[in-house]
């Protein structure tokens, strides 16, 4: 079977409140115990496949879970199992097989010797649960409260499932703004098994989520093909958004989340052209621009700043490094990513990812594309006769004019040939690093100069920078010339 739910995290000073809401008298509370099991080198968890067994209540029940077609989705397999309070019984992988959940376990296990599995970490839930119906179908809600637990290790529990019972994924996604809503809630796509593995090993946080090429499906029209993109951008956007509202992230996952972010206004602008009005994108740049001001920091007080201040040092000079004042509203990025304009952007995109009425568009997305990829690179080559007379704002819009073009390149890259593509990728990456390389330093010389005294230290920062600024300007204009130039891996219109 297929299992449609979202889980959002309650934050603790609203969990009383979450608790009356949904433990209504038709609520009923069982506790929940399980063991999770995979192999030492966690070959399960890397194939995103959740194997536990479970007492619930007087009950034994083994569960498979593997990832299903988008975010919202997972395969999911149940068998009731014997067993006593004192002796559960051994889990057993063969009990799934003829499922697609077991085709995926058995292909793993294959790999793995017979005695590979074993237990990785426990749980310990308490779970009240109701049925609710709305228009068009039913859903269950279940808070969980508890404890994960690996050794001596532990981790709180505290979070709201919403699963779909009978009718569309959309009634899980509209009862989901409710509850953000109401009660503050943030969505978490990590499940706890995927929390759990990483309690067992120890970890705090999981990697940040890097950009992946678009899964297109055989014979994709123009709507599938913007689906998949949309999907490719989500899961990078969704991951990153949950590891930084969790409170438990480090900068790659900011990093991460506003590559995703600028990917997605990419993608929409390349299937859906300038829409000023759609929210999505809307959303999308104010949450961008939110978590922007760490990148800015990162410019003046990153290795820009410690080349200078190996400059200085040889002069025997030294600089304390400025930092951008904050401003007295600003949020950490974890506040950022709770409050409800992120939270709606999130179940924005994970709407935007079920599949519409549209009619189909047989053939129509490769021509599409090539033609949004020539529009786009003449629009950047044009800039290279005149690159030494634009002013530093045109030659920052021409930065994100290139980033766009190098984010629809991989986009369209599953679609034509692998050789030509990376021909055609070498000069637009070496452009879109000389660029950033520039736009650094314009920023750091402008956080600079706004922090900089009158001594010495000071006005051979200045001077320093600005001489930065000019090579890295010069470094600019053969790099365009040579994507001019680029021979192109698509058909021109």
């Amino acid at each position: 079977m297929t299992e449609t739910e979202l889980k959002l995290q309650v934050p603790a000073a609203r969990l009383r409140g979450v608790a009356a809401a949904v433990g209504t008298p038709v609520a009923r509370t069982v506790r929940l115990q399980a063991v999770y099991v995979d192999s030492a080198d966690r070959a399960l968890a890397r194939a995103g496949i959740a194997l536990r067994l479970r007492r619930e209540g007087p009950r034994w029940v083994q569960t498979l879970k593997a990832l299903g077609a988008d975010r919202l989705q997972r395969l999911e397999h149940n068998v009731p199992r014997e067993g006593g309070a004192a002796q559960p019984p051994a889990v057993d992988p063969a009990l799934h097989a003829g499922t697609p959940a077991g085709e995926r376990l058995d292909a793993v296990l294959r790999r793995l010797p017979p005695d590979a599995l074993q237990p990785v970490f426990r749980t310990d839930i308490r779970r009240t649960q109701r049925e609710l119906r709305v228009r068009g179908g039913a859903l269950e809600l279940a808070l969980d409260r508890g404890r994960l637990l690996a050794g001596d290790r532990a981790l709180p529990v505290r979070e709201l499932e919403i699963e779909l019972l009978r009718g569309s994924p959309a009634l899980v996604i509209a009862q989901a703004r409710r509850w953000v809503g109401r009660h503050g809630l943030w969505l978490d796509l990590q499940s706890k098994a995927e929390r759990g593995e990483r309690l067992a090993r120890g970890e705090a946080q999981a990697a940040a989520a890097m950009a992946r090429p678009p899964a297109y499906p055989a014979g994709a029209d123009l709507a599938a093909g913007r689906r998949a993109v949309l999907a490719a951008c989500a899961e990078q956007v969704l991951d990153n958004a949950s590891a930084v509202a969790s409170g438990v992230h480090g900068d790659e996952h900011v990093h991460q989340l506003r590559v995703g972010l600028r990917r997605l206004r990419s993608a929409l602008r390349l299937f859906d052209g300038d829409r000023p009005d759609d929210p999505l994108a809307a959303g999308a740049a104010t949450l961008f621009g939110r978590l922007g001001a760490a990148r800015d920091q990162a410019a003046i007080a990153g290795p820009l700043h410690e080349e200078l201040q190996r400059a200085l040092a040889a002069l025997g000079l030294d600089l304390a490094a400025p930092v951008l004042p904050a401003a007295p509203e600003a949020a950490s990025p974890a506040e950022v990513l709770r409050a409800p304009a992120a939270q709606a952007l999130l179940l924005d995109l994970l709407q935007a990812l079920q599949p519409g009425d549209a009619a189909p568009q047989p053939a129509a997305l490769k021509p599409h594309l090539a033609g949004m990829l020539q529009r786009w690179h003449k629009q950047v080559a044009a800039q290279a006769p005149r690159f030494a007379e634009l002013d530093d704002e045109a030659r920052h819009r021409l930065r994100k004019r290139v980033k766009r073009l190098r984010y629809a390149v991989e986009f369209a890259a599953p679609l034509f040939e692998a050789k030509k593509v990376r021909r055609y990728l070498q000069p637009l990456r070496l452009l879109q690093d000389r660029l950033g390389a520039f736009n650094d330093v314009c920023v750091g010389l402008a956080g600079y100069r706004a922090a900089a005294g009158s001594d010495a230290a000071s006005a051979f920062a200045l001077g320093w920078l600005a001489a930065r600024r000019e090579q890295r300007l010069a470094d600019c204009a053969p790099a365009l010339l040579a994507l001019a130039d680029a021979k192109r891996f698509w058909k021109k219109p």
